[in-house]
């Protein structure tokens, strides 16, 4: 399984920008899929998940509201519609992939990740 996360890019505070995440391999539709982040200087942070049979999605508090995960399995792709940001959300962004197919916040419990995209808030 591979994961390639893209969409990261500059934006000023306040605007919006799209991630992506396109997953090839076996049963990638069964696969619970999460969004997590690293700041400079950070450990990595849970972000948002997404499961894989109901589309059940989950949130860190402090992106609730302003952030919108989803999935499209015809194309094998899970999204992070981010918007409102912050020069706080300033980050590399990873998407990751876990068989279980249920909701975690736990990094251990995912086993595939992408290669990262940056993303960079300007105040």
């Amino acid at each position: 399984v591979q994961l390639q996360a893209s969409g990261g890019g500059l934006v000023q505070a306040g605007g919006s920008l799209r991630l992506s995440c396109e997953a090839s391999g076996r049963d990638v539709n069964l696969f619970a899929m999460g969004w997590f982040r690293q700041a400079p200087g950070k450990e990595r942070e849970f972000v948002a998940a997404i499961s894989a049979a109901e589309g059940t999605t989950y949130y860190r508090d402090f992106v609730k509201g302003r952030f919108a995960i989803s999935r499209d399995n015809n194309k094998n792709t899970v999204y992070l519609q981010m918007s409102g940001l912050e020069s706080e959300d300033t980050a590399v962004y990873y998407c990751a992939g876990s068989s279980r197919g249920y909701l975690s916040r736990r990094q251990s419990e995912y086993t595939y990740w992408g290669q990262g995209t940056l993303v960079t808030v300007s105040s």
